[in-house]
């Protein structure tokens, strides 16, 4: 499967589940991530879908293999303590939420500096 190829599914199975038929949603995600187990985009999605429909399991299973993937992403560290809040491990949860967090003001920190504002301070 292509790059292209791969975008459009996930860009469909988005579209499926925003449309309200979250099994084709999951069907199409599940040949992405098994035809392409290291596309980040198809398992984050995977995980939001399946925390959305509360199947934790499965929600924490694609959230894992995506914070593997792409372990600074604060959106998918933001999922699993999300996934871990609804599972009931609040210290897991505020593990991840801190991780989220400090990526999150890293990022910050690596963004360029605005341009002067016409030398206001």
């Amino acid at each position: 499967m292509s790059p292209d190829e791969l975008q459009a599914l996930i860009e469909e199975a988005t579209y499926d589940y925003v449309s309200g038929d979250s099994a084709a949603a999951l069907a199409k995600l599940g040949r992405a991530t098994s035809e392409c187990p290291d596309s980040f985009e198809a398992w984050h999605a995977a995980a939001e879908i399946n925390l959305s429909l509360r199947r934790l399991d499965e929600a924490l299973a694609a959230g894992e293999r995506a914070h593997a993937l792409r372990g600074s992403d604060p959106l998918v560290i933001a999922t699993l303590s999300r996934t871990w809040m609804e599972r009931g491990d609040k210290a897991r949860a505020e593990h991840y939420g801190a991780l989220a967090r400090m990526q999150g003001w890293k990022d910050e920190l690596k963004a360029p500096s605005p341009p002067d504002a016409g030398g206001l301070r």
